[in-house]
């Protein structure tokens, strides 16, 4: 396994749609395990493969409390949801930074796992945050979107200066 470089916010290639993943063989399940390595090494709790500029429909995450739970979803579509929630969130492209977002409280998922083997799953609550969070990651939606496009901007400025500063 690899460990891969993360885009970080505003990076353009952040803005990419995934192409749906046509073939499920060694060469995408070495690239889950990389995304799985990226994301434990960086104490994540989801990552699409768009964050590592792998334009491919192909989510890791694990929300568990002790993180042994990983869960790979490949050409994911949300089926149905319901109900309302607002949760404060994080993401990898974007340190240091949470913006409170409103989404559905509960998802029905249809996805293919590892090996190519079709699922559905349910999910509330930080599942559903984090499937629908990485979701729009592969339609090229960062979740800074939802800020008003003044607060967009100060954040891009921050993040330029922070950027700055490390080098």
């Amino acid at each position: 396994m690899t460990r891969r470089k993360i885009l970080r916010y505003p990076d353009p290639r952040l803005l990419t749609v995934a192409k749906p993943v046509t073939r499920i063989d060694d060469a995408l399940r070495r690239l889950i395990d990389d995304m799985t390595e990226t994301m434990y090494g960086s104490g994540g709790i989801g990552l699409a493969a768009t964050q590592i500029d792998v334009h491919q429909r192909v989510i890791v995450m694990d929300v568990s409390q002790k993180r042994d739970q990983l869960v790979v979803l490949i050409n994911p579509v949300i089926l149905a949801a319901g109900g309302s929630a607002s949760h404060d969130e994080g993401c990898l492209s974007v340190p240091g930074t949470t913006i409170r977002v409103r989404r559905p409280a509960w998802i029905q998922v249809q996805a293919l796992d590892r090996e190519g083997d079709l699922f559905e799953v349910r999910a509330d609550d930080w599942e559903a945050v984090c499937i629908q969070h990485e979701i729009e990651h592969l339609d090229g939606i960062v979740f800074t979107d939802y800020l008003p496009v003044a607060q967009q901007e100060k954040l891009r400025k921050q993040l330029a200066t922070a950027g700055n500063r490390r080098r």
